[in-house]
This record gives C-alpha cells, sequence and structure tokens, in this order.
C-alpha cells in the first residue's frame, strides 16, 4: 500500500470528515424523472458520491441534461470537494438506458459489433455512445462486458457480450474500453469473475451458480478481464452469484474475500476501484441483511457498494458501514484506501467546471451527423447471413410481385431499455443475472410495434402483399397453416428461441410445412423459408434443417432496416458470426484431401458435359450460370501459345467427376490463370475445391517464366473472375480464395455484356458527329497479312489472352475480322477491335454466343493506343462499327465477351448493352505467392 500512503499524505483535510468520507463509498439509483427529496438527502446528508441512473429516470437527453446539472448543483451546494460520478448502462442493442429518437443514437449490440470484424469500427462505436452520454452529464459508462459465453446456448447475456471466444472478447472489449476512455468517461468491466456460464436453480431465493472452478476460469473466463485490466480498465463491477466447486463455496462473489481481494486485487493485480453487484437481491436481504451485506462487500474488498432504488434498505446500507467501522469490523485506513481509488477515478473522468457545464443538446445536435452514418455503417456491416442453402436471396429471385410475403413474429417483451436498475430477485423470473427493465418505457418501442413496422417496410420495399402475424406458445394454429399456403414464400423471426422453446418448436414445425408443399401437377416443391435469429445467433446456428438463416442481433428499428435492404438485395451482407460458431462451422467442414487426377480428354469429356449440366442446373432461381451454354469443348484452347493443364476429382468406379479445374499459362505475358474451378453442388464442402486449388497453383508455380497468377480468364471466356452476380454467394468465394492465398482486395470488376434486338437497334445520338470530330479512319481487314501491323499495336497491351484473341481472328478469315481506328496523317494504328461470328474458332470459348439462343456475333478484346485522348469515344466507335457489321450478317444479338466493368459501364449502356454476367478478376505477383501447397 505505498502508493496510497503517498497519495494519503497529499489529502485534503476535508476528507477527515468520517461521514463524507463514507458517501463516496456508495453509488445509488432512485426512481423518478427529476430530483426525489430521498436522492436530496442522500446527497446533502450522507454525502452519497455516485449515482446510477436507469430508464426510468430518464426522458430525452434535454430532460436528462437538466437532469444530471440539478444532481450536479446540489452536490456542489451541500460542499462536496469532487462531483458526483454519474454513472449509466448504454451498452447498445438493446441496452440502452438514455434514449432519445433526435440526439442519440442507435448502434449494435456487442455481438453483433463483433459481427462486423472490425476492432475499429468497435472503438468508433464505443468512442461515438460515450461522446454522446458525457454530453448530458454523465461520466462513467458501465462496461464492457467482459463475460465469456463457455455455455452460449442458454445464456441470458446473450448478444450483449461479443460471444464464446476469450481472445475476441479481449479485443472487442479493449477496444470498447478505449473508445470510452478517449471520450473522457469512466469506465467499468464486467461482471466479475464471469457470467458466461451459470447454472439457474428456478426459486426466487436461489441465486445462479458458477460451477467452475478458479482454475477453470482462469484458462478462459477471466482472460479478457486480465486483458482490460492491463489495458488501463478504471473499475470493475463484481458478480453477485455463487460460486460452487471443489474447494469453493462462496454465498454471493461480490461479497467473497476470496474472489474480490484473493482473485481480483492478488491475483490479477487490479488497482482500479471494484463496485458491488446491487445489494437489494432478496436472497442477500433474507439470508444476510444489506447492512451486514455492506460490511461483507466493503471487507472483501468493494470500494463501492450498489443499491439501486430502495430509500430504506439505501439507509440500511449506511448505517450498516456505519456501524461495521464504529465496532472495529472495518478500520478507517480501510475506508481510505477505498476513498483514494475512487477519487484517483473521479480526477480522470470529471471536475467541477465540467460537472457544472455540460456540453448538452447544442454538442448532441454536432455529432449527430457523423453518429448517424457511424450507426448505419455498423449495422450495414453486422447483419450476418449464416446459410442460403437453396439462393433464396435476394427474395425478389423467388417471389413474383404478385405473390404474398408472409411475416411471422414472435410476441416478446420490449428491449430492456436499462441492464443495472432493477434488484436480482426480479429478473430471475426472466432468468437475468443482472437486474433488467422489461417493462414498457419511452426508450424502446415494445417487439410487436417494431415488427409491424418490419411488415410495412417489407411491403413498401417490394410493391407488394406482406402478411404479418404473430405467434405465441401455442403453436402452429390453423390461422397460420392458411396463411403458410396463401404465401409465396415465408419470413420467420425468432428472439431467443433457446431460451423460449416455443419459438424453436414453431419454427421448425414451419420449416416441416414449407417442405411438404406440392405443386398443382403434384410435385413436391418446397415454399422457400427464411427464418431471422433478431437476438442470440445461437438459435438456429447449428441446425442444418434450417436452409437459410440470418442474425441481425437486436431488434431496433435501425437493425432492422439493414435486414430489409439485405432480404432484397439492396445491401450485401458483410457480418460473420462470432467466435466459435464460425469456427467450428469451419472446424465440421471436411478436410479431406481427395485424389486429383490430370485430365485426360478421351475418359473425362462426357462426365465434364454432365458435370456442367449438374452445376447450371443447381444454380439459385432466376440466376443464369457462367456455365450456360459450355461444354468441356470450351475449356480446351489447344493453342501452340499457350500451357494448359486441367485437374479433376473423379469416382474412379463410376466415372462421374466431383470437380473440375482448367489452368492456363500465357507464354507471351507470363501469366498463370485458373480459367474455372467448379465443384458438384451435393458435394461442396468436402475440400475437393481445396484439392484442386492446390494442385493447380504447384502447377503454375513451375512454369518456366510465370510472373503473375491470375484467377479469371479472357481466352476461354467463361470465368472471367470470381462472380459477382450473386451477393452472398460473392463474398463467401471472395472469402474462400482469400483463404487460399488470393489477395481479393486488389480485385478488377469485368464483365460480359449483350445487346438484343439488333434489327431495330440504333447508335445513341450525337456519336457519329464524336467519331467525326476524332479524327481518325476505321477499317475492317482479314488475315494474316495484315499480322506484323495489328500484334506491334498490341503490344501496348500486356493483358493475358489478348495476343491470342488477334492471333485467332487473323488465322480465321472467313468467320473472324479485325476493325482498326488509324491516324490520318502518318496510318498508325490508335485502336482495333476483334470482331467473330458464331462459327469462328474464338466462338467456342465464349459460351455467352451460344446462350443467346439466337444469331449472334461477338466483339472482342478492343485495344486503344495510351496515347489516345478520347478512349472512351474511339472505344464506342469500334463498337458502333462492329455492331453494324454483325448486324448485316444477320445476327440478332451482340455479345462483348470481356469488357472492364468500371470506365466502360456507362458508355456501352448507353449504347444499348446489358451485363451479361459480372466478375472480379483478381491478379498476384507469382515471386511473392506466400501459400505454397504441399506437393
Amino acid at each position: 500500500m505505498a502508493s496510497m500512503a503517498v497519495k494519503d499524505a497529499g489529502l485534503d483535510p476535508i476528507w477527515d470528515n468520517f461521514d463524507r468520507e463514507m458517501g463516496q463509498l456508495f453509488m445509488m439509483g432512485f426512481d423518478g424523472t427529476t430530483v426525489t427529496p430521498q436522492i436530496r438527502k442522500l446527497i446533502e446528508e450522507h454525502h452519497l458520491g455516485s449515482i446510477l441512473l436507469t430508464a426510468k429516470n430518464l426522458k430525452s437527453a434535454e430532460d436528462t441534461t437538466k437532469l444530471v446539472f440539478e444532481l450536479q448543483t446540489i452536490a456542489h451546494n451541500a460542499g462536496h470537494p469532487v462531483p458526483l460520478a454519474i454513472a449509466l448502462d448504454q451498452e447498445n442493442g438493446g441496452v440502452n438506458s438514455l434514449f432519445d429518437e433526435i440526439y442519440i443514437r442507435q448502434f449494435p449490440s456487442a455481438m453483433g459489433l463483433a459481427a462486423t470484424g472490425s476492432t475499429e469500427l468497435a472503438y468508433q462505436v464505443a468512442k461515438a455512445t460515450a461522446q454522446e452520454v458525457s454530453s448530458v452529464g454523465v461520466n462513467w459508462i458501465m462496461g464492457p462486458v467482459l463475460d465469456v459465453l463457455t455455455n452460449a446456448r442458454n445464456q441470458p447475456l446473450g448478444v450483449r457480450t461479443t460471444g464464446d471466444d476469450p481472445q475476441e472478447v479481449s479485443s472487442y472489449g479493449v477496444s470498447f474500453m478505449k473508445g470510452y476512455k478517449e471520450a473522457g468517461v469512466a469506465t467499468c468491466g464486467k461482471h466479475f469473475p464471469s457470467y458466461g456460464n451459470l447454472e439457474f436453480l428456478g426459486s426466487p431465493m436461489d441465486v445462479p451458480i458458477i460451477t467452475e472452478t478458479f482454475e477453470q476460469l482462469q484458462l478462459s473466463a477471466l482472460v479478457p478481464f486480465k486483458n482490460a485490466i492491463a489495458a488501463g480498465l478504471d473499475a470493475m463491477m463484481v458478480g453477485g452469484c455463487a460460486m460452487s466447486s471443489v474447494g469453493t463455496n462462496v454465498m454471493h462473489a461480490c461479497l467473497s474475500e476470496q474472489v474480490v481481494n484473493d482473485l481480483l486485487r492478488d491475483d490479477l493485480r487490479f488497482d482500479g476501484v471494484v463496485v458491488s453487484e446491487c445489494l437489494e437481491m432478496e436472497a442477500l436481504s433474507h439470508n444476510i441483511g444489506v447492512g451486514g451485506g455492506t460490511v461483507m462487500a466493503v471487507k472483501a474488498g468493494c470500494d463501492i457498494v450498489l443499491l439501486c432504488r430502495s430509500f430504506t434498505v439505501q439507509q440500511e446500507a449506511i448505517a450498516g458501514l456505519k456501524l461495521g467501522v464504529e465496532n472495529g469490523m472495518i478500520s478507517r485506513e480501510r475506508i481510505r484506501q477505498s476513498l483514494l481509488r475512487v477519487l484517483e477515478m473521479k480526477s480522470k473522468c470529471t471536475s467541477w467546471e465540467k460537472a457544472l457545464s455540460p456540453p448538452g443538446i447544442e454538442r448532441l445536435s454536432s455529432l449527430q451527423p457523423s453518429h448517424t452514418s457511424l450507426s448505419t455503417k455498423a449495422y450495414n456491416n453486422s447483419i450476418t447471413v449464416v446459410r442460403d442453402r437453396n439462393h433464396l436471396l435476394p427474395l425478389s429471385n423467388i417471389i413474383e410481385p404478385d405473390e404474398e410475403l408472409l411475416l411471422l413474429s414472435p410476441l416478446v417483451k420490449p428491449l430492456p431499455a436499462s441492464a443495472a436498475s432493477k434488484a436480482l430477485t426480479e429478473s430471475v423470473s426472466i432468468a437475468s443475472p443482472e437486474p433488467a427493465i422489461w417493462e414498457r418505457s419511452a426508450s424502446v418501442m415494445s417487439g410487436e410495434g417494431v415488427f409491424r413496422e418490419l411488415g410495412r417496410s417489407l411491403a413498401r420495399q417490394r410493391s407488394g402483399r406482406v402478411l404479418h402475424t404473430s405467434y405465441t406458445a401455442n403453436g402452429v394454429r390453423p390461422v397460420h397453416e392458411n396463411l403458410i399456403n396463401r404465401a409465396g414464400a415465408i419470413i420467420v423471426l425468432t428472439a431467443d428461441a433457446n431460451r423460449n422453446l416455443y419459438q424453436n418448436g414453431f419454427t421448425k414445425h414451419v420449416s416441416m410445412i414449407c417442405n411438404m408443399q406440392f405443386s398443382a401437377g403434384g410435385e413436391k416443391r418446397e415454399k422457400p423459408l427464411v427464418v431471422v435469429s433478431v437476438s442470440s445467433p445461437y438459435d438456429f446456428a447449428m441446425d442444418q434443417s434450417i436452409g437459410t438463416y440470418i442474425c441481425t442481433y437486436d431488434f431496433t428499428e435501425t437493425a432492422l432496416n439493414a435486414l430489409v435492404k439485405i432480404l432484397y438485395g439492396e445491401l450485401q451482407p458483410r457480418g460473420t458470426l462470432p467466435g466459435s460458431i464460425s469456427q467450428s462451422q469451419k472446424l465440421h467442414q471436411s478436410r479431406q484431401h481427395w485424389l486429383v487426377e490430370n485430365w485426360q480428354e478421351e475418359r473425362d469429356s462426357n462426365a465434364l458435359d454432365a458435370l456442367i449440366k449438374t452445376v447450371i442446373e443447381g444454380s439459385p432461381p432466376g440466376y443464369r450460370s457462367e456455365l450456360s451454354g459450355s461444354s468441356s469443348n470450351s475449356f480446351l484452347l489447344h493453342n501452340p501459345d499457350v500451357e494448359e493443364a486441367h485437374f479433376v476429382v473423379r469416382n474412379s468406379s463410376t466415372q462421374a467427376l466431383y470437380g473440375f479445374c482448367s489452368t492456363y499459362f500465357f507464354k507471351s505475358t507470363g501469366t498463370g490463370v485458373i480459367g474455372s474451378l467448379f465443384v458438384e453442388p451435393t458435394r461442396r464442402k468436402l475440400s475437393i475445391g481445396h484439392s484442386l486449388h492446390n494442385r493447380a497453383i504447384r502447377t503454375l508455380l513451375q512454369r518456366e517464366g510465370i510472373k503473375r497468377f491470375q484467377l479469371g480468364s479472357r481466352l476461354p471466356s467463361i470465368f472471367l473472375g470470381i462472380p459477382t452476380g450473386n451477393g452472398a454467394e460473392r463474398k463467401r468465394l471472395r472469402q474462400w480464395f482469400a483463404n487460399m492465398g488470393w489477395n481479393t482486395a486488389l480485385s478488377r470488376p469485368v464483365c460480359s455484356m449483350v445487346a438484343r434486338n439488333l434489327s431495330t437497334w440504333s447508335p445513341p445520338e450525337g456519336l457519329a458527329k464524336s467519331l467525326q470530330g476524332a479524327g481518325v479512319e476505321f477499317d475492317l481487314i482479314y488475315g494474316w497479312q495484315y499480322g506484323d501491323t495489328i500484334l506491334d499495336h498490341i503490344k501496348t497491351n500486356s493483358r493475358q489472352g489478348v495476343v491470342e484473341v488477334y492471333k485467332l481472328a487473323l488465322a480465321d478469315h472467313t468467320s473472324s475480322g479485325i476493325i482498326r481506328a488509324k491516324r490520318p496523317e502518318d496510318g498508325a494504328i490508335v485502336g482495333s477491335v476483334v470482331l467473330y461470328n458464331g462459327e469462328s474458332a474464338i466462338a467456342e470459348f465464349v459460351p455467352a454466343l451460344k446462350d443467346t439462343n439466337e444469331p449472334c456475333g461477338g466483339i472482342s478484346s478492343p485495344v486503344i493506343s495510351p496515347s489516345v485522348g478520347e478512349y472512351s469515344t474511339l472505344l464506342q466507335g469500334l463498337i458502333l462499327l462492329g455492331i453494324r457489321q454483325i448486324k448485316q450478317q444477320g445476327s440478332s444479338a451482340c455479345v462483348l465477351d470481356n469488357i472492364d466493368g468500371d470506365g466502360n459501364f456507362d458508355s456501352l449502356s448507353a449504347m444499348g448493352f446489358s451485363v451479361l454476367h459480372s466478375f472480379e478478376e483478381v491478379t498476384c505477383d507469382a515471386a511473392t505467392w506466400t501459400m505454397v501447397p504441399p506437393s
């Protein structure tokens, strides 16, 4: 205690007043939205040092600013040497004490933020939250929550904590803490030693029990607490739960010297402020009494004793501590130790200057724009599509405008507006280890109201009918069955189905009804079902029978607005399940090493055609597969300038192919390309793709002169990169290739485009005039006699496959040609494009041509000299002449097989082209490739 003695030496003599000293050891709450006579008396006569505000006290940001200012003014006028610590629960998600539709922003819960995968975003949100509460005069946040959900399935904390991975809970907890501190408020970690794995016995007199030993807690549950302490946590709330294991029998953790003094102070070396759980719990008052409990808490090592509401009980606690000191159970020195810790914390987060001039509404108004966009960003990045096995998203793919969409929502209590405001006993019935307000308050709309609004949003967004009804513990009623039969698709919402088992049963029953639907012709036709968990993601995370499963982590309006955008494809889902649920999903995927064989044309051609057909048929409804129109021949270049090697995973008994991968090494540019990689739909997630990819990379690495790797190929023009047409699938594929070693962040958008109805097509107004002003002449040439000048011109383009496409065109003068753009003054070629019809050699490698199912020509590989200023005009000119030529040959459609998706998109759309397929081409330097697969 040497450091304490030093601080003690300089302590103002005003603290020699024992009542004043003792008042700093209490935190109390009160009922009402204005100052009550009771709280005034506690501040003026008992020198109360800290106040916990809850949703019951707070009407709006403006009223809160006034209330806090009045409380501080009373303390100041009563001669308090330091301001009050004003504490608040503001965990976000559903647990906010302060709510104001105009001035206070809604942010995701701890688990919702962990789902974004960004500790930086967590820091920004925590800082924003603390800036808002400090604006109204609050100087102490009761957070972060540092509990690890070691038994996640039925724990009441749910989304209030980050998850079940100690390291993840640590990194997010520390980020929250740093955000709070950056905004100048004090922090309080909770709920030591952990509320992540509690046993509930059920009687109101029973306290939840921690059954783990201290040794077991050290391995997992205590890790975030240790890390937060090391990072400078100001205070720690110790829970009121019991502990029962070998060598430990604790009635209430916060009253136990073994927990507070030995474990927290000595083992974890915490020297900040220790706050007890609220001592107004029935079990404690019945078994020990509040006076005795207060003495026990201080003797155990608590610096501040929390008493939430009852004035009588609060007076009993003060009298108990006084008596404990008077009869020698607690020394003045012990009181002084706690006082010094409290004053140290207050010096960091408040001063009379700050306390008596809160920034209030003015500051909140200035924060509003940036915090609103931060809130939207956080929710948009948080919503998680866990599974979408039958590709039901976006809903517009599967439900016609005239069909009805059915929304089924549970009847739930309103979101808890506050987390630390009621005695433990009142919450045992809802199995919560920490007090929570469940009654209706102005702060949060009831669940039913939010779900009604969700139904309206769904209807507005789709311009079609949405049916909405609720369900209860009575299960599936005839009204539900009738609506399910009527609807084209069903959305079921669940909120903590693991603790509200009727929701689990109802959802499984609806799933069964949807699986048993038949078409008018008697064929089995599964009805689309989307299950959305609006609270804990654990509801159906591991239940594979629910094919499409989305998690929002809370059911605030902001979260459900983001959900609507994801359901309709306006937003790509970016969230991932936090903790080990996502890791265990990865672990459950078999890491088999399949025998990868070299492609043999004679043996495998028919089997590849069958595999292509299966993959096309397995595409989501309404989605045109990139493989449409292709056959086994589409992948075989047989080109002397390209070394190709293709690989299969096959069943040697049945000859069937389970997966195929094509690779090409373009000697002209030193580019090794993976041109395709696809697996039979029912055999995905078995590591077939993994095995094929590793073999492909190993082969390409051995090519002499290899400079770069590329995902996606211009020739053959089937997969130009990672397909991006389906949002959820794009995210999954990007993640998969990133795990394989590709830097998917450095991708380039490319697409194929089509123009139809050429018989009625006409060029955009003004294009002909622009071309005249460009000062170039165009001509159409065929055959090798023009080879030298053309190949010389295209040297300016180092892109894979360009040279090879031009050589194919030059060699096939009956079905292919090249349009040139030349400078009139010297005849220099400044632009060119390849033209071909369905009979050409190139067409075999562009299945999109055949897939149009009409006479179609193709335009490929525009190359425009870097010296040309009017790039877009020249490109349009080349394509315009190409379309005219294709039209003359009797074709009714024209395909652009590989076009940059960023710069050229608008100018080509103006010419009547629409996107056929979109991709992200990814290239990596071969010399720096790090993930060399084992041979």
